[in-house]
C-alpha cells in the first residue's frame, strides 16, 4: 500500500488552500496513509489547520528558525530526511511545489512526475502537454519514491473535520549556505485571492487601457471575485503580472469565471479549463473565448458590463 507524504504550502502563518487539494489527490491512491508535512520557523497554527483536513492522518513539523521563509534549497534536505519510508513525495504545482519538487527528487535521484491531473494507481497517472492541448498517460517506476507536482485545479480541496496527531521532527539535514533570502515583494489586496477564488472576472486586451480596466474591478467588486487578467493585458502593462491567468500565469479553476475582451488564445484557456461556468464577452463573435465558454455574449464590453452590474444591484 502506498504512503504518502505531502508538503505543505502556507505564507504569513495560514494553510494554503493547494495542500487540502493535493489531500483530495492522494486519496485517490487508496493510500494507507496520507500525512502532511509542515515546514516553517513557528508551526503550531498551520499544524493545526493540517491536521483539521478529512483524510490525514498525521501531520509531522520541522520546527527551524531557518524555515522561516520558504526557500527550495532549505527544505529540501529536511523533507528528504522526513520522508524515509514513504511511496510518495507531493506537493502543489504551483510556485512553491514547481521550486521545491525538482530539488527533492534530484537528491533522492529519481524522476519526477509534473503536473498530475488524475489519478488512474498508485503510479499511472493523466498529465497535461502542448499547454492542455493533449493528454497523456504516465508511468512511474515502483521501485523507487514517486516524487510529484499535482495539478491543483484539477482536484477539489478535502473538506474539514479531521482530527489528524500532530507529530514533531528531529531531522538531521545539511542545510545550504549559498541561499539566502533577502525579501519577499507582495501584492496586497482587499479581494479575493486569484488562485483560490470561487468566482474570478478578467480583462483582457479589449479592455484598452489601464484606466479602462476599472470597469473591471467594478464588476469584481459587485460579485465578491478575484480579478484575473490574460498575458495580453499584463504586456500592455493594463495590470501587474500576478494577475496574469494562463499557461504561464496561474492555473486556476472557479466556480465562475468571466472573460472580458479576451480573444482566447490557447495560453490562456490552458489556465481557465477546469473552470466550473465560464462567461465571455466579446464584440468579436468568432473569437475563440466562445469555443469553451458556458454563456456567450456578443457586444461592447463597455455597455454590456454597466448593464450586468445594474442588473446585480
Amino acid at each position: 500500500m502506498s504512503k504518502v507524504l505531502i508538503i505543505a504550502e502556507h505564507l504569513n502563518g495560514k494553510l494554503n488552500s493547494s495542500t487540502a487539494r493535493c489531500v483530495t489527490c492522494a486519496k485517490a491512491f487508496n493510500a494507507a496513509s496520507i500525512d502532511v508535512l509542515v515546514l516553517a520557523d513557528a508551526v503550531d497554527a498551520i499544524a493545526a489547520e493540517a491536521a483539521a483536513i478529512d483524510g490525514v492522518n498525521k501531520v509531522l513539523t520541522i520546527a527551524n528558525p531557518a524555515n522561516a521563509h520558504a526557500l527550495a534549497a532549505v527544505y529540501a534536505p529536511q523533507v528528504v530526511a522526513a520522508a524515509a519510508g514513504y511511496s510518495h513525495v507531493l506537493a502543489p504545482s504551483t510556485t512553491f511545489g514547481k521550486d521545491l519538487a525538482p530539488r527533492i527528487a534530484a537528491l533522492l535521484g529519481v524522476a519526477q512526475v509534473s503536473d498530475i491531473a488524475e489519478v488512474l494507481g498508485a503510479h499511472q497517472f493523466k498529465r497535461p502537454i502542448y499547454a492542455g492541448n493533449a493528454i497523456i498517460t504516465v508511468e512511474a517506476p515502483a521501485t523507487a519514491t514517486l516524487v510529484a507536482t499535482v495539478r491543483t485545479a484539477s482536484f477539489a480541496a478535502a473538506g474539514g473535520g479531521g482530527s489528524a496527531a500532530v507529530e514533531a521532527l528531529n531531522v538531521s539535514a545539511e542545510l545550504p549556505t549559498h541561499t539566502r533570502f533577502v525579501e519577499l515583494q507582495q501584492g496586497k489586496s482587499d479581494r479575493p485571492d486569484l488562485q483560490s477564488a470561487s468566482r474570478v472576472v478578467s480583462g483582457g486586451r479589449g479592455v484598452g487601457s489601464a484606466e479602462n480596466f476599472a470597469v473591471i474591478y467594478k464588476l469584481a467588486d459587485k460579485l465578491g471575485a478575484a480579478v484575473g487578467a490574460s498575458r495580453a493585458a499584463v504586456d500592455a502593462g493594463y495590470v501587474p503580472s500576478d494577475l496574469q491567468v494562463g499557461q504561464t500565469g496561474k492555473i486556476i479553476a472557479p466556480e465562475l469565471y468571466m472573460a472580458i475582451g479576451i480573444s482566447g488564445a490557447i495560453q490562456h484557456l490552458t489556465g481557465i479549463k477546469d473552470a466550473g461556468t465560464i462567461v465571455a464577452i466579446n464584440k468579436d463573435s468568432e473569437a475563440p473565448i466562445f469555443e469553451i465558454a458556458d454563456i456567450g455574449l456578443v457586444g461592447d464590453l463597455f455597455v454590456l458590463v454597466p448593464e450586468l452590474e445594474a442588473a446585480l444591484g
